[in-house]
This record gives C-alpha cells, sequence and structure tokens, in this order.
C-alpha cells in the first residue's frame, strides 16, 4: 500500500488494513512504510492521467512537397478522447500565426485548462499572451523530452504512417486538404487501444444490418458499418 500509494501517511494505510481485517497498531505501520527521500510528489505521467479531460496538446509537424517546399502543420488535439481539434498549414508559421490557430482551435466556451507544447521559439510572448487571455494555463514541457507531450508525438506519427507516407503533397492546399480529411477519418472511424477500441466520436456497436464500407482519404483506410 505504502508503495502503490505515495500520497498516504501511517494513519491512512493504518485505516485501509483495518478495513480489510489487518488488525496491528499504526506505529507499526508507520516503521514498515517506504522511506522517501522527499515528500512524494505526481510524476508527470500521474499528472497527464489524473488531469487528462481539461489538457490539449499542440506541435508542428514538416511536410515535404513534390517541389522540395517545406511545409508546417500546426496540430492540436484534446487529451480526454484524443480528438484532434484542429489543423492549420502555412509556409511560413510566426508566433502571430501560431497564436491565431489557438483562437481557431478553442472557441470561447471550449477553452482547455491547460496546454502542453514544447520549448520552441515560435512559442513566444505572443503565443503566451493569447493563452493567457483565453485562461489556458501554459504546460511548457522540459528540454529534449519530447516523451512529456506523447499523445500528440504519437498523433503525429500516425498521421504520416497512415497517411503523408502515402501521399504526394502538391502544395499548401493541398495538404490542408488531406490533412482535413484525415482528421475526419481519425476522429470519427479510427480505433484507439486507449479508448476501448473506440474512436474519439464514440461509434456505437452494430450486430444487424447489411454490412456497408465508406472510403477515407481515397480508399486508403474504410470505415464499416451496418445499416437497415
Amino acid at each position: 500500500m505504502s508503495l502503490a500509494n505515495p500520497l498516504w501517511g501511517a494513519p491512512r494505510i493504518h485505516g485501509e488494513l483495518k478495513m480489510i481485517g489487518i488488525d496491528i497498531a499504526q506505529s507499526t505501520v508507520a516503521k514498515y512504510m517506504v522511506k522517501r527521500r522527499r515528500p512524494p510528489s505526481q510524476s508527470w505521467k500521474t499528472f497527464i492521467c489524473n488531469h487528462t479531460d481539461g489538457i490539449a496538446a499542440c506541435d508542428f509537424l514538416v511536410v515535404p512537397t513534390i517541389g522540395f517546399k517545406l511545409l508546417f502543420a500546426f496540430i492540436v488535439m484534446a487529451h480526454g478522447r484524443r480528438k484532434l481539434l484542429h489543423v492549420g498549414v502555412t509556409a511560413h508559421p510566426t508566433a502571430e500565426w501560431t497564436a491565431q490557430q489557438l483562437r481557431e482551435a478553442f472557441p470561447w466556451d471550449q477553452t482547455p485548462e491547460s496546454l502542453i507544447r514544447d520549448n520552441d521559439a515560435i512559442y513566444g510572448a505572443v503565443f503566451k499572451n493569447r493563452l493567457k487571455s483565453m485562461s489556458i494555463r501554459d504546460g511548457p514541457t522540459a528540454p529534449r523530452s519530447p516523451w512529456q507531450n506523447g499523445y500528440v508525438e504519437r498523433l503525429i506519427g500516425s498521421i504520416r504512417r497512415e497517411c503523408l507516407d502515402h501521399i504526394i503533397i502538391r502544395d499548401e492546399s493541398h495538404l490542408r486538404r488531406v490533412l482535413r480529411a484525415y482528421a475526419e477519418y481519425y476522429n470519427s472511424a479510427r480505433t484507439h487501444l486507449g479508448l476501448e477500441k473506440n474512436s474519439p466520436v464514440p461509434r456505437k456497436p452494430q450486430a444487424h444490418g447489411r454490412l456497408v464500407s465508406r472510403p477515407h482519404l481515397g480508399g486508403l483506410h474504410y470505415e464499416y458499418a451496418r445499416i437497415g
């Protein structure tokens, strides 16, 4: 109990033991508790799990075009249901442009409590002021710690493996259309292990009716459902 519950003290553990029929003195519990060098604190992973419904995350995805031009896609997702909230595309990202993407991603009545981001220089004063004006807590990750923004990093990996690795991007407008089509597939059709094999926008299991398939991204992926 001491290992699994680092926030518990001897009285709490003693009470739990009493509830399951183990009658020992509280002083004995204190004697055998795990000794820690510093007061217990939440790990980053624990913090994410405890606050997931109020957290969003963002990051940039760099995409080359057929003419070897680099485009930048700004990705915003919600942790709670892994929903892809917003995709912005530009050839010349600036702090002002990135701050405007926040306004488009989060209407006033749908802002998250916190936004996790990396320490890229583009997230400067303009971006931070926009977060403050929208009452969103700024959550920069530690330097060289991409795992602290693991949800959006995994999403970017899925976008590459399931979409961009199979499509040659012509220009900015083409990339925007492709990413918006992938966002529709990702949110409404693609199943996730972390969501008990459901999609960000929940799908209801169907056992009866005629089986039909709906193509996404020009047939790169399919969604299956029953009708009738």
